[in-house]
């Protein structure tokens, strides 16, 4: 039997002005037990950066249940021959109460609380290409109204200083994001707004 959803999910996506292909890919799923997202940008742009970004997100797909220490090293096999990619990973438990994200690159990952407390994860440095690299992963309690933001680097840090980021309900915070940025010359972006309630 499925509980009621617990996460309200609103992504906005776009690929860079001119582009076809957007090489950001993500995914999201809810279960009983809990919640997991993630935002792949492939290095570049383009065809080749969508291959490099839909390979790891089918691979954390197909791993869901494992740790976003396993999940690391399962994404880097994937890239061995391909294009890198930075990664924002999110995983909530239900029955901890807990989250924990991590942020490889310029993904970022934004908490936002339900008292408009805003906190910027600092991402680890780098890319994934293949190759073993260090990270850490970040945790933290849940509360109810806790908002998630995952954002590709087409999202820039005056963006996220807006008000609109204080909405209550995710799909205003996409909607408006989209009216006011419009489409970015320079970069694929991807925003993913993430609402949890009790």
């Amino acid at each position: 039997m499925t509980e009621r959803k617990r996460m309200d999910v609103s992504v906005f996506q776009q690929a860079k002005k001119g582009n076809y292909y957007c090489g950001d890919s993500y995914y999201y799923e809810e279960t009983d037990d809990g919640f997991i997202c993630a935002l792949a940008d492939g290095l570049g742009s383009g065809e080749y950066a969508k291959e490099s970004s839909h390979a790891v997100i089918q691979a954390i797909e197909h791993n869901k249940d494992v740790s976003l220490d396993q999940l690391i090293k399962i994404c880097n096999q994937e890239l061995i021959g391909k294009r890198g990619v930075v990664l924002g990973m999110l995983k909530v438990d239900y029955h901890s109460h807990t989250f924990s994200f991590t942020s490889i690159g310029n993904v970022g990952v934004m908490t936002i609380t339900s008292s408009g407390e805003k906190k910027r994860s600092i991402p680890n440095s780098g890319y994934l290409a293949g190759y073993p690299r260090p990270f850490k992963v970040t945790k933290g309690q849940l509360e109810n109204h806790l908002v998630f933001i995952l954002f590709s680097d087409g999202v820039n840090d005056r963006d996220l200083s807006s008000k609109y980021f204080m909405m209550k309900e995710v799909h205003q915070i996409t909607e408006t994001f989209e009216s006011i940025c419009g489409t970015n010359e320079k970069d694929d972006t991807t925003l993913i707004a993430i609402k949890y309630t009790e």
